[in-house]
C-alpha cells in the first residue's frame, strides 16, 4: 500500500471520527439537510390532510393522526409500548375521552325561494356551515329572513320561527336570536378586510356557534358574493330561504401523537416542535403538520446514518391547537423541567405570490412588543402592547433568526419577523417559562377561508421552513460550550445592531417632539434584555464556568454600546 493511499485512509478515518463526535459544522448541516429534505413528504402529507374539515376527535383529525403514525413507522420509530431501552426512535398515540362530542360537516345548501341557483353550496363552500351546527331534516328548513342591521335591536325584534341575517360573528347573536328569540337558525357575514372579500368574493371564513343540544339549531356563514345576493333579494321585498344542513355530532376521543429521538447524554432535556392538526385549511394547518413530519423523517434518517447524534431529546408533537401543547407542558412536573425550547409551526407552506403573505418568525416577547417602530411591525392579526415585566430575554430569538436568514440567502427566500402576538402553540411554552417562537405566514388573504386549499401551497416554502427549523433544532439539541460561545458572539452583534437602530428611531422621535425620558427607557430596556439574554446561554453547558468569561465579556460590550447611545441622545 503506497504512502499516499495510507495518508488518504488516515485522513478519511479522522474525518469520519470527527463527524462521529458531533463536530459537523452549521454550514455542513445546512448542506446535508438541504440535500435530504426535499419538501415532497411535507407536501404529500399536507395534500392528504387538507381534504378533511378537521376538529379534534372527528374523522379527518383521526385519519391525520394515523397517517402520521404510519409514516413514523416507515422511518423507524417504534411504538413506545413495543420499544426496548435501546430504541432511540419512539412514538406514542395518547388517547383521552372528549368531554364534549366532536363535530363534522357533511353537506349543505341554501337556496333563495324562487331561484334555481343555490345561494351557497357545501360542494364549493365547505366553510358555510358554522361549527357545532345541527342537521335539518331532509327537506330542510324554509323560513323568512329577517335582516338585523343594528344587532343592538335584535332582542326587541320578533324573530321566532324565522332566519336571522346579520353582518357579525354568528356566535355573537346566537343566544339572542335562537335561544332567547326562537329563530330556527342564523345566517351571517363578517369577512375582515385583509381577506380582500370584494376580490375573493367566494371566500368564507369559518365560524362557530355554541353547541346547543336543546334547540339543535344551525348557523350558516356567507361569502361576500352570497351576502350581496341576499341583500339584493331583501331590497326587493320579503325573502324566504330553504336551508338544508347535514352534520355529524357524536362522542369521540382526543388523539395526540408524540415522537421522540432520545438524546444520548441528557435525554430528559429536549426541544419540542408542535404542530396542530385541527382547522380545515391547507396552510392552516395541514402545512405545519406536513413540515414537522418531514423534519421527523429526515432527522430519523440522519440518526440512522450516524450523521446526527443528539445529546438532548428531539420531540415532535401533533394534536389540538394550544390544548395538546399546554397539556404536554403542564401534566408532567418532571418532564417540563427538561423542556428547554418550544417551537410552533403554524401556516408554514404558503405560495406567497398567491396568498400575499410573507414568512415570519414571531419572536418571544422582547421590547419590540412594547415599542413597535422602525422595521418592527405587527401583522393584521395584531398584538396587545406588552409591559417590561412581560419580557422574556433569551438567545432563541436571534439564534433562529440567524439560521433562517442563512437558509434565506441560500434559497433566495424572504424571511421576516414580527413582535410577539400570541394565538398559537408557542403560547403554552412561554406561559410555562419555556423559550418559544412561532414560524408562520401573514397576512394571508385566504386565512381561515375555504379557499385555503392545496393550490395555495408551495413545496419550496415547505422545504425552506422545515430546513431552517431542523438545522436550528439539530444545533440546539447538540449544543455545548462551543455552540454557546458562537451564540454569544451572535447576541453581541445583534444587540449592537439593535441599539444602533433604536438610536436612529429615538433621534427621529426626539426631533418629532417626543420626550427624552421615554427614549432613555427604550434604550435601557433593550440593553437589559440583551444582557439577560446573554446569560441564558448557560443552558447549553454542564459547567457554567466554561463560558462565564465569555458571557461577562458579551454583557460588558453590550452595556458599553448602550452607554454610548445614551450619551449621544442626551446631546440632542
Amino acid at each position: 500500500m503506497s504512502k499516499k493511499i495510507i495518508f488518504l485512509l488516515v485522513l478519511t478515518i479522522t474525518f469520519f471520527s470527527c463527524k462521529q463526535n458531533n463536530e459537523i459544522t452549521s454550514q455542513e448541516y445546512f448542506n446535508i439537510v438541504n440535500q435530504e429534505l426535499t419538501g415532497d413528504l411535507a407536501y404529500e402529507t399536507t395534500a392528504f390532510i387538507e381534504k378533511y374539515w378537521r376538529v379534534v376527535g372527528n374523522t379527518g383529525f383521526n385519519k391525520s393522526v394515523y397517517r402520521i403514525a404510519e409514516q413514523l413507522e416507515k422511518d423507524g420509530y417504534v411504538l413506545e409500548e413495543n420499544a426496548t431501552k435501546n430504541d432511540v426512535l419512539t412514538y406514542r398515540i395518547e388517547t383521552r375521552p372528549l368531554e364534549r362530542p366532536t363535530w363534522e360537516s357533511v353537506d349543505a345548501t341554501v337556496t333563495i325561494n324562487g331561484e334555481e341557483q343555490p345561494l351557497l353550496s357545501h360542494d364549493t363552500n365547505r366553510n358555510m356551515i358554522a361549527l357545532n351546527s345541527y342537521s335539518t331534516d331532509e327537506e330542510g328548513d324554509t323560513a323568512e329572513v329577517v335582516y338585523i342591521e343594528d344587532i343592538k335591536k335584535l332582542a326587541e325584534t320578533d324573530v321566532k320561527g324565522k332566519i336571522v341575517f346579520a353582518e357579525t360573528h354568528p356566535g355573537r347573536i346566537f343566544k339572542t336570536a335562537v335561544t332567547d328569540g326562537g329563530a330556527i337558525g342564523i345566517i351571517t357575514y363578517n369577512n375582515p378586510s385583509y381577506l380582500q372579500p370584494e376580490k375573493n368574493t367566494t371566500s368564507i371564513q369559518f365560524r362557530s356557534i355554541p353547541l346547543d343540544s336543546v334547540s339543535k339549531a344551525w348557523g350558516i356563514v356567507m361569502s361576500f358574493e352570497a351576502k350581496e345576493r341576499l341583500k339584493s333579494s331583501l331590497s326587493k321585498g320579503k325573502t324566504t330561504l330553504n336551508v338544508k344542513v347535514e352534520t355529524k355530532i357524536y362522542p369521540s376521543e382526543e388523539l395526540t401523537i408524540v415522537a421522540d429521538i432520545k438524546g444520548s447524554e441528557n435525554p430528559s432535556e429536549r426541544l419540542v416542535f408542535s404542530a396542530h392538526i385541527q382547522e380545515p385549511g391547507a396552510n392552516d394547518n395541514a402545512s405545519g403538520v406536513g413540515a414537522t413530519l418531514e423534519m421527523a423523517s429526515v432527522a430519523a434518517k440522519l440518526f440512522k446514518d450516524g450523521r446526527f447524534k443528539p445529546k438532548r431529546t428531539l420531540t415532535f408533537l401533533w394534536g389540538d391547537e394550544i390544548v395538546s401543547t399546554r397539556r404536554y407542558v403542564q401534566e408532567d412536573s418532571i418532564r417540563v423541567k427538561g423542556i428547554k425550547w418550544g417551537i410552533s409551526l403554524d401556516m408554514v407552506g404558503e405560495d406567497t405570490e398567491k396568498t400575499g403573505g410573507t414568512f415570519l418568525i414571531e419572536k418571544m416577547p422582547d421590547p419590540s412588543a412594547i415599542w413597535t417602530r422602525g422595521n418592527d411591525k405587527h401583522t393584521e392579526w395584531g398584538g396587545r402592547p406588552l409591559k417590561v415585566e412581560d419580557m422574556t430575554p433569551h438567545y432563541l430569538n436571534d439564534f433562529v433568526i440567524k439560521k433562517f436568514k442563512e437558509q434565506g440567502r441560500r434559497a433566495n427566500w424572504e424571511v421576516n419577523t414580527n413582535p410577539y402576538e400570541g394565538g398559537s402553540d408557542h403560547v403554552p411554552f412561554l406561559r410555562g417559562n419555556i423559550p418559544g417562537v412561532l414560524f408562520w405566514h401573514f397576512t394571508d388573504q385566504f386565512y381561515h377561508t375555504d379557499n385555503d386549499r392545496i393550490d395555495k401551497m408551495s413545496k419550496t416554502t415547505l422545504k425552506n421552513v422545515a430546513t431552517g427549523a431542523l438545522v436550528s433544532a439539530i444545533e440546539l439539541v447538540s449544543s455545548d460550550e462551543n455552540t454557546a460561545k458562537q451564540v454569544l458572539q451572535s447576541i453581541q452583534q445583534a444587540a449592537i445592531n439593535r441599539l444602533e437602530e433604536e438610536q436612529k428611531q429615538s433621534q427621529i422621535a426626539i426631533e418629532n417632539g417626543e420626550g427624552l425620558e421615554t427614549q432613555i427607557e427604550i434604550i435601557k430596556t433593550w440593553k437589559d434584555w440583551y444582557v439577560r439574554a446573554a446569560s441564558t446561554t448557560n443552558d447549553m453547558v454542564k459547567d457554567t464556568n466554561l463560558i462565564k468569561a465569555d458571557i461577562e465579556a458579551t454583557q460588558k460590550a453590550i452595556s458599553a454600546k448602550a452607554k454610548r447611545v445614551l450619551e449621544a441622545l442626551e446631546t440632542i
